[in-house]
């Protein structure tokens, strides 16, 4: 594989909760994290439900990836995105579930 169309990710030691909180303060972005809590398998960039154009979608998705929440990796032509659930898990234990859960008991409220 070509390693300059391989993004770069931080370390997993040196993810942080700040960092992590400002990429899950904006919607979109936690919309991107829950779609892949959920999935049964990796999604490409363009396989998300977003509300946005993909040039604003690629800037959430670098914003994500930077945090070290997902990582991205090219499978063909196609970006594909996966959740960096073990490598936040043990770093924070139980944030992804705390995150997804009250975004969605937010939402609910709000009906």
């Amino acid at each position: 594989m070509d390693n300059e169309r391989i993004p770069r990710h931080p370390d997993a030691a040196s993810l942080t909760l700040q960092r992590l909180l400002e990429a899950l303060v904006d919607p979109v972005r936690r919309s991107i994290v829950e779609q892949l809590y959920d999935a049964p398998a990796d999604i490409a960039c363009g396989g998300f439900d977003l509300p946005v154009s993909k040039s604003t979608a690629t800037h959430h998705f670098r914003i994500l990836r930077e945090a070290g929440l997902i990582r991205q990796y090219y499978e063909g032509t196609s970006r594909m995105n996966t959740l960096r659930r073990p490598e936040v898990e043990a770093a924070f234990p139980g944030l992804l579930d705390a995150v997804v859960t009250a975004d969605r008991a937010g939402r609910a409220a709000a009906r």
